[in-house]
């Protein structure tokens, strides 16, 4: 807790006991265990009755349910909670006997002033046990967010780095199949590949502009059509209505790389085809990828680390504004993204 919001509870606090002491002692006309307002009795007694309730109720924040019940010895918490309220019962019934002298007050029975005492006691103490409950719950809270928040950045860290080895495997196997074929486009390809790299390195932060996640995405699927040229019925429209919304970097990428490594490979070229929409509004992103799939083909293709590895991010970037389906049936793999952003 820093400094100000230790000074903020604390006149909280002062300020509580004030009111409270300003509240029953000449804020209203208040009679209780036979001293009455009138007489200036109650200020009188109250200045100590407040005191014994303020020292259960501190007792309980900082002794017992810190030392005690949060080692988890509840039956000696219980009997020392029980045992301290009865003492200071007394030792107010006492003081009351006192006042009842000063201020002659013959007619109230101390066992009635004493019962009077302790159940206003036991609420003073139920309230400091539920007070430091609520507060150690809070802080708790607090601290595994942070935990958590820790290993969602490890988690990443870790993710990322599986990412960057795969995606540059699959970019480079990309300008293979250009070299020799056409070694002008081979360049260009290669030249957009560096800029893909140098993105993906230098610009993808923990959140960056969706425009520029897009551009990349566009960029790869360009890269893509220029290698598989005819052998593929290409489809792609990519809608953004808001220009500065932000996103996780590198979360659609690999959806759209596995489609085009396991898009089938007939030798009619009309069989084969990748369907790719991408669409922001209102603040929500859909991604939808379908690519016709050769199931014989891909028994034996290696890959899915990029898959598996957004489908983590996913989880932990947005645990609850994300829905992910992907569906395999025997000519197609489909997927369907929706994000929160």
């Amino acid at each position: 807790m820093n400094k100000s919001k230790i000074i903020f509870t604390v006149l909280g606090h002062v300020l509580f006991w004030l009111f409270n002491y300003w509240l029953i002692g000449f804020g209203s006309e208040f009679n209780w265990n036979g001293f009455t307002y009138d007489s200036g009795s109650l200020a009188h007694a109250y200045i100590y009755g407040l005191f014994f309730n303020a020292f259960l109720f501190y007792t309980q924040v900082f002794w017992l349910f810190p030392k005690i019940y949060a080692s988890n010895k509840k039956v000696k918490f219980y009997i020392l909670s029980l045992l301290i309220v009865i003492i200071i019962s007394l030792i107010e019934t006492y003081c009351d006997y006192i006042i009842y002298g000063i201020y002659n007050i013959h007619n109230e029975p101390l066992l009635g002033s004493f019962i009077t005492n302790t159940i206003f006691h036991i609420i003073y103490t139920i309230a400091g046990f539920y007070y430091i409950l609520k507060f150690e719950h809070k802080k708790a809270k607090i601290v595994n967010q942070k935990l958590l928040e820790e290993t969602y950045k490890t988690e990443l860290k870790y993710l990322k780095a599986q990412l960057n080895p795969h995606f540059l495997f699959n970019g480079l196997n990309s300008i293979y199949h250009l070299i020799g074929k056409n070694d002008t486009l081979a360049k260009q390809t290669l030249l957009q590949f560096s800029g893909l790299l140098r993105y993906q390195l230098y610009e993808s932060s923990t959140h960056i502009l969706l425009e520029k996640e897009l551009d990349y995405v566009l960029k790869y699927i360009k890269i893509e059509e220029t290698r598989k040229g005819s052998d593929i019925q290409l489809e792609y429209d990519i809608k953004l209505e808001n220009p500065t919304i932000k996103i996780a970097p590198l979360l659609l990428i690999p959806f759209i790389e596995n489609a085009f490594k396991h898009c089938s490979n007939h030798l009619d070229s009309n069989l084969n085809r990748i369907k790719i929409n991408i669409e922001e509004e209102g603040g929500r992103l859909t991604l939808n990828v379908t690519n016709s799939y050769d199931l014989l083909m891909n028994n034996n293709v290696a890959g899915g680390i990029g898959l598996a590895n957004v489908q983590k991010r996913l989880s932990l970037l947005y645990p609850d504004t994300h829905q992910l389906n992907i569906n395999k049936e025997m000519t197609n793999h489909i997927v369907n993204l929706s994000i929160g952003l």
